[in-house]
């Protein structure tokens, strides 16, 4: 129920005055001087615009000789999606980073445009080390920054969008990019443009480290802020191990003892009609979402979702406090983040117990929950209900599903064979960066095919897709290739990633998203055939 009462008052009062905004300057250290960002001009009545962005990049680029502005790709309506380097770097490009030597972190937000605390985070902070702050992180790291991911659905400002978040009372971006898709499950079968811009920016920086901001509406709990790593069962565990036993409980202490803030992992409480078992439950392990996909590409990712009921103010702050404290962590262990991503690359997975398929595994133990409680406010403008964080924990001990566990799994083979005319999941390879080269001979070898024994796709459409399962069986057969046939050497770098997207019984693979239906309808075998062999010299 509403409250009237001073406080809601004031704000109103507030919110009120600020709408005819000056295009107020910040001082920085070095004597130049950068834009306010839109939030500060009012009051925090307001978001970023994609303009906006782009004016405050130019001043910093222009501010600091160790900002560089350049783009990463475009948007489907044809926006230059910026990306600012940050380091001692002669410039921003790729060959320049690398050059570097240093450890690369990748930071990522406003990929749901609703969810702006990143974004403006992200400024933020563009500000403070154009004023000389942070100036060590330079000395180990090059920072990738890529605050307006979501240039489109940024502009799509609406008064209604995210009901019940606490702020931008004027409005904010909507989740899905111009054709419809919501760009964090798209790292499959990348068919928004944004996508294929951040994986060629995977592809061409290869970043050591990302992370993804976001803004979570779900349980009322007391965290200021929850984060993930990745969750796949596939991905390489010491790198998900080292983020889970070192770095964010590193960050977590320092949050608390520098701000007072809970930090935890995310999570939600579903009720009954979505989980038999009440308890804490994270997101999903699929590679479609961002963090799980960067994971299997054997990189550091964290998911950082700041609390939306929190005041539009505070979860920036929250986002931006978590962000550096982030970064000093790595900064004190940046050889050993970079020697951790070398070893999973040199690792060859082949023949290896992978998961295919997965689902919640139950924590041994219960673990200490901070629930929380919310006061209902209104939006001065639409008269619609925002709910506002309280500052109450409500310490409840419930099991934790907060990882996966493999309920399906197969051994990694050496090689795949993909037909000529397989085009569209060619290009797929292709556009994700994993290596393959064409048979230049007809082959003949010991070799696998996969005998369909079902193929359903699913009634109801998800991201413009009816998803198709597969079941059915492999079985052992002397084949013969004809040149111009595609093999996919599984013992790369990308060697997880590439398994999941090829095997016919994964859960989120080239299967699931339709990109050999044209194929699967007319017959009884899989197309794509695999060996355990070793592979026959070519010239």
């Amino acid at each position: 129920m509403f409250k009237v009462g001073l406080l809601h008052t004031r704000v109103v009062l507030i919110f009120a005055l600020p709408l005819a905004y000056s295009s107020t300057l910040v001082p920085v250290q070095t004597g130049s001087q950068l834009p306010a960002t839109r939030p500060e001009r009012t009051g925090y009545v307001e978001t970023s615009r994609y303009e906006d962005v782009l004016e405050f990049l130019r001043a910093a680029d222009a501010a600091s000789p160790r900002i560089h502005l350049t783009s990463f790709g475009y948007s489907y309506e044809g926006r230059s999606l910026p990306l600012v380097v940050v380091g001692t770097v002669r410039d921003g490009r790729p060959e320049s980073v690398l050059a570097s030597g240093k450890t690369r972190v990748y930071i990522q937000a406003d990929i749901h445009a609703g969810e702006v605390d990143g974004k403006e985070a992200m400024l933020a902070l563009l500000r403070s080390i154009a004023a000389g702050e942070h100036s060590s992180w330079l000395e180990s790291m090059v920072l990738l920054i890529a605050p307006i991911y979501n240039a489109d659905g940024n502009e799509c400002i609406n008064l209604e969008n995210r009901p019940g978040q606490n702020g931008p009372i004027g409005g904010m971006g909507q989740r899905a990019n111009a054709q419809g898709y919501d760009l964090n499950r798209d790292y499959v079968k990348l068919e928004a443009p944004e996508t294929r811009s951040v994986v060629a920016l995977l592809n061409r920086y290869d970043p050591h480290v990302a992370l993804d901001l976001h803004t979570t509406n779900g349980t009322h709990h007391a965290y200021y802020l929850t984060y993930e790593p990745p969750l796949h069962p596939g991905a390489a565990r010491e790198i998900a191990g080292l983020l889970r036993d070192a770095l964010l409980p590193a960050v977590t202490r320092e949050i608390k003892g520098r701000y007072g803030w809970d930090l935890y992992y995310y999570g939600n409480v579903p009720g009954r009609q979505w989980r038999a078992e009440r308890g804490w439950y994270a997101s999903d392990h699929l590679a479609r979402y961002g963090h799980n996909y960067i994971g299997l590409r054997n990189r550091f990712c964290i998911l950082s979702e700041s609390y939306a009921y929190l005041s539009f103010e505070e979860r920036v702050r929250a986002s931006q406090h978590f962000t550096e404290e982030v970064l000093n962590y790595v900064q004190l262990h940046a050889d050993e983040i970079r020697q951790a991503t070398a070893d999973a690359d040199q690792q060859s997975v082949v023949g290896e117990e992978l998961a295919l398929r997965a689902a919640y595994a139950k924590s041994l133990a219960a673990a200490e929950i901070l629930m929380g409680d919310v006061t209902e406010e209104r939006n001065p403008y639409t008269g619609a209900i925002m709910l506002r964080r309280l500052d109450v924990r409500k310490p409840e001990v419930m099991p934790v599903f907060g990882k996966f566990r493999a309920v399906e799994s197969a051994r990694a083979p050496r090689a795949y064979f993909i037909p000529a005319a397989l085009e569209r999941a060619l290009e797929r390879l292709q556009a994700h960066g994993i290596r393959s080269y064409r048979l230049e001979r007809t082959t003949a070898l010991r070799a696998e095919r996969f005998r369909i024994a079902s193929s359903v796709r699913a009634e109801e459409a998800y991201q413009g897709h009816n998803e198709r399962t597969l079941t059915g069986k492999w079985q052992a057969s002397d084949l013969t290739l004809p040149a111009g046939t595609v093999a996919v050497n599984v013992d790369q770098p990308l060697g997880r990633l590439a398994f999941l997207l090829l095997e016919p019984r994964s859960d989120d693979g080239f299967v699931t998203w339709n990109l050999l239906d044209e194929t699967l309808d007319k017959t009884e075998f899989y197309p794509i055939s695999r060996t355990f062999e070793e592979l026959p010299v070519q010239r």
